[in-house]
Parts: C-alpha cells; sequence; structure tokens
C-alpha cells in the first residue's frame, strides 16, 4: 500500500515529515484523522521506528478506538504494538507499574464522580463544616482546577479565610483518597508529572521507550497535560500534534488553547503545516464559517475551502418564539424527508440543555420519534423530576412515590432507614406517610401514640411536615408557575443545585425552563392539575424506542468531532449565543464564537440558524435581541426566512398551533423592559405574606427582583410577575 496515495500536498507533507517537532493547525473536515494514522503508518513502515516505540494520544475513547481500526488497515499485525489511548488511560497503565513509588499499589481505584462527591461530603462533615457554604460540587470544580494548574494543597496561597478552608478541604481530601488507595480522573496526570519529576531515572525510561509522540485535539489539553508532553518529548523532542484553535470550546473543564502558542515558543524549530481543504462542507457553509471567525483576534489565520461545489445559501429563519422554533425544525425536516433526505442525517443544535425542552415537545406533536444525544430527556432530569415531584405531593398529598423522592431533597439529615421506617410504619397503619407525619407530631407533643422513628430523626421530619402543610395551604388560589415558585424559594433548591460548576448552572437554567412551561397555564381553570397532567402525558410518550435513522438532537458541545448532511442550529440570540456568561470577557465572547464556528462546520449539504423574536426567560417572555455574531455573516451568504408574527394568546405548551402572519409593530421590535414598578419604602400586600414594607428592587434577568419585609413572616424575595405585589396606599 502507497500510504501518501490519495493525500492532498499539505497532508503529504505532515505525513512525512522527518524527526522533530511539529505543528499541524488542521481546520475542520479536513482529514486530520487520516493524517495522523498515516504518519504513525510511515513512522513504522517507512522511518523504520519501532511500532511499540510509538505512542499516539487522543481524547475519546471513541477517536482512540478509530484510530486503531484504521492502523490495523495500515499496518496489520504490527499495530498491536503500538500505545494507543487516551491521557488518562495512558497515564493509568503507567501508574498501575510505577505508583508504588509513590505509595500506591498497582490495585489503586479511579474514583469517578459520585465517589468524589461521597468522599468530598464526608470530608465537609469531618471537618464541621457547613455543606450550603461549602458545596461539594464547588469544592470538586476548585480542587479539579488546582490540579490541572498542578497546584497541590500545600501549594495554595489562601487569601481569604474562605480559601483557607478550601485549602484544608483540598488537603483532606487527598489524604481520603490516599487511605483509599484511590485516584481520582486529575490525579493520573498530576501523579504522572510528578512520578517523573521526582524520578528522572523513570521518565528516561519512559522517553526510550516512546520515541515519537502524536497529540490529536491538542488545542484541548490543560496545563498538566501539556507539562506531561514536554516531560516525554523533551529528550527526542519528537513531538507531533495536531490542533485547531478555532475548536477550542472546553475552557471550562481546563482546556487551554495557548498551549498552541506555549508549544511555539518551547518548539521553535518546529514547522506550521496547515490543513484547509475540507472534505466535508459544501463552499457556502465554509464561507460562513470563515466569515464568522475571523472575527477571533487569538488564531492563525486560514480559509477552509473545498472542492465539493458552492451549494445552496444557509437559511437564516426568524421565528415567533420557542415553539415556532421548534415546530418551524419538525416542519422543515418533514419538508426535507419528502425530498428523500433521511431523518437521522438531520441534527439539531442548541447551547444549553434546557434549550432542547421545546423542540422536544415539536417532535413529539408530530409523532416523530428522535434522539437526545448527551442528556438525559427534559422531564426525566434529575433536577425536573425534583421540582415536579414537590409540584405533585402539593397537589396530592398522598403521593407517596413523589414524597420518597423529595422527603431529603435538598438535605435534611435523613438517612434512607428513617426514611423507610417511616414509610414502613406508614403502611402498617393503614395510612399515607401525610397522616403518618401527623400522628408524629402527636406523639412528639405528648400523645400516646407509638412509633419506631429515632428521637434524633423526629426535629428533621416534623420540620419538614411544616414546610410541606405551608405549601399545601399557601397553594390555594395560586397558578402552577406561582407554586413553582414558591417551592423554589422556600426550599431554597437553587442553593442546593447550582453549586458554581457548569452542570450547577445549566441544571438551574433548566429548572427555569420548566418555569417558562408553568407560564403558559397561568390563565387556566385549575393549573397545577392542569400542567401536571399535561407534562406526565409528555413525558410517558417521550420514551421512545432507540432509532437509528432519527434525528439528533445535542448541545453545541457535544457536537464536536460530528457530522451530518443538515444542522440546524438554534437560539442565535443574545445571551444565548453567546451565552448571558461571556458578556464580560472577551476570552469568554471568543469561545463563544468558536462554540457557533464548531456548529457551523458539522454540516455537509444544508445549514440553518434559527432565532426567535421573543423567548420566554424566567417565565417571562420577552423580545430577543439577534445574535451578533449573525451580522458577522455576509448577506449574500443566506436566504433570510424572516416571518412577520403577532403574539398570540397564551396556550398550553402542548397544544400550541403556529401563530397567524401579521405585520410586526415597529415599537414592540425596539421594546425593553419598563422602569421598575416599586422602590425601597413601598408599603406592598402579598396573598399569602400579608403587608410588608419593600427594601429594595432591582432588574435580574428581565424581571423584577422584590425583596420585601413582611412584618410576620420575615424578609422575602419574589419575582414581581409572580408575587401578585399590590402597593397599599
Amino acid at each position: 500500500m502507497d500510504l501518501l496515495d490519495g493525500l492532498n500536498p499539505q497532508q503529504r507533507e505532515a505525513v512525512i515529515w522527518g524527526h522533530g517537532p511539529a505543528l499541524v493547525l488542521a481546520g475542520p473536515g479536513s482529514g486530520k484523522t487520516r493524517v495522523l494514522t498515516h504518519r504513525v503508518a510511515y513512522l513504522v513502515r517507512e522511518v523504520g521506528v519501532g511500532a511499540r516505540n510509538v505512542l499516539a494520544v487522543t481524547f475519546t475513547n471513541k477517536a482512540a478506538r478509530e484510530m486503531k481500526e484504521r492502523l490495523v488497515r495500515l499496518l496489520g499485525a504490527e499495530c498491536e504494538a503500538l500505545a494507543i489511548g487516551t491521557f488518562h488511560a495512558i497515564c493509568a497503565r503507567i501508574l498501575r507499574r510505577e505508583g508504588a513509588l509513590l505509595g500506591y499499589s498497582p490495585s489503586y481505584t479511579i474514583y469517578d464522580e459520585d465517589d468524589q462527591q461521597a468522599v468530598i461530603k464526608r470530608v465537609i462533615k469531618e471537618l464541621n463544616l457547613d455543606e450550603k457554604i461549602y458545596r461539594p460540587g464547588a469544592m470538586l470544580s476548585v480542587i479539579s482546577r488546582a490540579k490541572n494548574d498542578l497546584i497541590g494543597p500545600d501549594a495554595l496561597t489562601p487569601r481569604s479565610y474562605r480559601e483557607e478552608i478550601v485549602a484544608r478541604i483540598y488537603r483532606r481530601y487527598q489524604q481520603a483518597l490516599r487511605e483509599s488507595n484511590a485516584m481520582d480522573f486529575d490525579d493520573l496526570l498530576t501523579n504522572t508529572v510528578l512520578l517523573w519529576e521526582q524520578y528522572p531515572d523513570v521518565l528516561e525510561r519512559y522517553r526510550r521507550r516512546y520515541s515519537h509522540v502524536l497529540v490529536d485535539e491538542f488545542q484541548d489539553t490543560n496545563a498538566a497535560q501539556y507539562v506531561l508532553l514536554k516531560q516525554l518529548a523533551g529528550g527526542h523532542r519528537n513531538l507531533f500534534v495536531v490542533a485547531d484553535e478555532d475548536q477550542s470550546i472546553y475552557s471550562w473543564r481546563g482546556a487551554d488553547f495557548r498551549n498552541i502558542q506555549r508549544f511555539r515558543e518551547d518548539f521553535p524549530e518546529a514547522p506550521v503545516i496547515l490543513l484547509e481543504r475540507n472534505y466535508r462542507s459544501m463552499q457556502t457553509i465554509l464561507d460562513v464559517a470563515n466569515a464568522v471567525i475571523s472575527h477571533n483576534y487569538h488564531r492563525t489565520p486560514k480559509r477552509l475551502f473545498t472542492d465539493r461545489g458552492q451549494g445552496g445559501v444557509v437559511i437564516l429563519h426568524e421565528a415567533y418564539d420557542e415553539q415556532e422554533e421548534g415546530q418551524y425544525v419538525v416542519a422543515e425536516i418533514q419538508r426535507l424527508m419528502s425530498e428523500g433526505v433521511q431523518p437521522g442525517d438531520c441534527a439539531v443544535m442548541y447551547r444549553t440543555n434546557a434549550q432542547s425542552r421545546a423542540v422536544e415537545e415539536a417532535f413529539v406533536r408530530a409523532g416523530m420519534r428522535y434522539k437526545l444525544v448527551g442528556a438525559t430527556r427534559f422531564y426525566q432530569r434529575r433536577e425536573i423530576k425534583d421540582v415536579l415531584a414537590y409540584l405533585r405531593i402539593v397537589y396530592n398529598p398522598a403521593d407517596s412515590a413523589s414524597l420518597n423522592r423529595v422527603i431529603n431533597v435538598p438535605p435534611r439529615g435523613l438517612g434512607a432507614q428513617t426514611v423507610a421506617a417511616l414509610f414502613a410504619w406508614a403502611g402498617e397503619q393503614g395510612v399515607s406517610v401525610w397522616d403518618a407525619l401527623h400522628m408524629l407530631r402527636e406523639a412528639d407533643q405528648g400523645g400516646d401514640v407509638a412509633h419506631p422513628i429515632a428521637p434524633r430523626a423526629v426535629k428533621p421530619l416534623l420540620s419538614f411536615l411544616t414546610l410541606w402543610e405551608g405549601l399545601v395551604e399557601d397553594s390555594k388560589g395560586l397558578d402552577a408557575a406561582s407554586m413553582l415558585s414558591l417551592i423554589l424559594e422556600r426550599t431554597e433548591y437553587r442553593a442546593y443545585l447550582d453549586d458554581g460548576t457548569e452542570e450547577g448552572r445549566d441544571r438551574w437554567d433548566n429548572v427555569m425552563e420548566l418555569l417558562n412551561v408553568a407560564s403558559q397555564y397561568r390563565d387556566m381553570d385549575d393549573s397545577l392539575g392542569m400542567f401536571l397532567q399535561e407534562v406526565a402525558l409528555v413525558a410517558d410518550v417521550d420514551e421512545l424506542d432507540e432509532q437509528p435513522n432519527v434525528p439528533v438532537l445535542l448541545t453545541l458541545h457535544m457536537a464536536k468531532g460530528l457530522e451530518f448532511p443538515v444542522v440546524f442550529i438554534l437560539g442565535l440570540e443574545e445571551g444565548i449565543l453567546p451565552h448571558a456568561r461571556s458578556s464580560d470577557s472577551l476570552e469568554e465572547l471568543e469561545e463563544e464564537r468558536r462554540l457557533f464556528y464548531v456548529g457551523i462546520t458539522r454540516a455537509k449539504d444544508r445549514l440553518y440558524l434559527l432565532r426567535a423574536f421573543r423567548r420566554a426567560t424566567y417565565g417571562r417572555s420577552a423580545i430577543a435581541e439577534p445574535s451578533q455574531f449573525l451580522r458577522d455573516i455576509p448577506r449574500e451568504l443566506t436566504s433570510n426566512k424572516r416571518r412577520t408574527w403577532t403574539p398570540r394568546p397564551s396556550v398550553s405548551a402542548f397544544q400550541a398551533q403556529p401563530a397567524a402572519q401579521a405585520p410586526r409593530r415597529e415599537e414592540e421590535r425596539h421594546a425593553r423592559p419598563s422602569a421598575l414598578a416599586f422602590a425601597a419604602g413601598d408599603r406592598v400586600l402579598h396573598p399569602v405574606f400579608g403587608e410588608g414594607t419593600v427594601v429594595k428592587s432591582e432588574l435580574i434577568a428581565d424581571d423584577e427582583q422584590v425583596t420585601v419585609d413582611f412584618h410576620a413572616k420575615g424578609v422575602k424575595t419574589l419575582l414581581a410577575r409572580f408575587a401578585k405585589l399590590q402597593k397599599v396606599r
């Protein structure tokens, strides 16, 4: 086999590069996997490097499997001697052999996320700290960032009392791992770096073993991974890396695309080879991608081109709201299917998981199957099931299944044994748990009631009963959205859910998306009952069989490395893409642009860019501002399918029909949130809390957040759109 056959000149240049470092900047769809595999085969077949002396590092097991499969075809049995794997897998193998030097036995355990959570919670409890202040997820996030930067607990320099406590948690966490002969995923990297720092003879042995190191997706390396590669290639300098600054989208998990610049500084002799020829997309799609990414400063200029042809224009479509956005996607997929496009050729991409809700419902209403990639279906997500369970026990206090889910959520110090004993006792008495808790209160107040509950568990159970009773009482007359808002406030669910991590923020966004749905039932009779009934029906219908040939729904982060003939990108609005969290940082804004670029370059034949004229945020529909990224796209590359709409009456999210077309008023296009309705000192009346005095009022996420001192009920922070506050003259 001619290993250079079919390679373009730039690919050939990369494959036949001799000894020493090399940097290959490979645009999306430019055949980088082909270059890497042919480079490995060339080293073995043509240069004479032993297969056992080649190390190829990837970021996913899937990529490693694909590389190995290709190399089997190129090298046959010789491929078995190659070392191919992810950073973590390769480091784990090294530490199995050498970990004793650092005090670990070969049987060490690798802790996953759940294991880490259990350890950190135990540590926080041991140190007599409050989990609400030192939240486990947030603490693990801080520890992970420190490890990625190769900063151990003793190297931290606390600048405040809180940081001193964090350092103590980090130190004790590491001790706990040691005591269990365990490492977390970050430890696999940091301990390998430490091993090679402390034992140069071991490092030298691995340098001799792996005389040629090749790295895929180099832009996604963190500080620890870069140091690891520098250590390994420090002697022979045969470090061949493939990267693309324009596809660096994982800074939130430690990736640093600036490692490309560090590589150039540390290996100045390395040639820079550009792979710009794209084998995936039509030229119009590439022109859109080039136009968008060219506005980023921190990148090496390159321009993607293809021989596939110009292709049609990119469709730019404006829907009225997120429901219409989902309906348009489904209708367009159905139209494409009538033209012979396979449903599995279509992908629907979005910035946050919460955006899947409206489009999922559109697929369900149309009776179309779909596949959700990288996430649980909206109504099956933990946080959604939690808050729905609260709503259900308020609506039906006899609902024991929902109660079992939330009786200790957020944590109230109730162990599984206590909960089991309570439910068993209720069953023995032939009453609901609601009634059993009232019997427990009677016993606590001196009544002649025998029960199996341990004394230490009585107080938290009765405290929960008081919370539950208050919610049931206050639910009378409240609509679904107002009730949900009240539950979130009373249970302090946000503090429990949003621990400061990306996952925590995403989970809270999902809860806010549920609030958007609930707000559409505000004017219905039996608002809460109707909402729970229709959500239950959608959740039942949504349990779809796995089908390979169905449209795929996924986040833009999950789309990296994939390709589809037809791509829809939703939510091109300020605050969504780019995300609101990027508004104050040029670096974060550039990463949002790279994320959009990744989405664009997943499309092979057709690309749809969608935005909504209005979008519900935190339960309130407001006019959405088009994404600034749309201004980067030359008009001649798009067919603007903007439509004019008239607002429709509020209806069930599961019965929504396309709104009638009508001219849009110019003043509605440019509407902005009105002035604050309440000011400090105003006397107000609340239907549940009674009279109070406004302490402060501010605009939060397009709604007015009012802090009120209710003299009988204490200080409450409310959202004006739900609170039904009235000024008292």
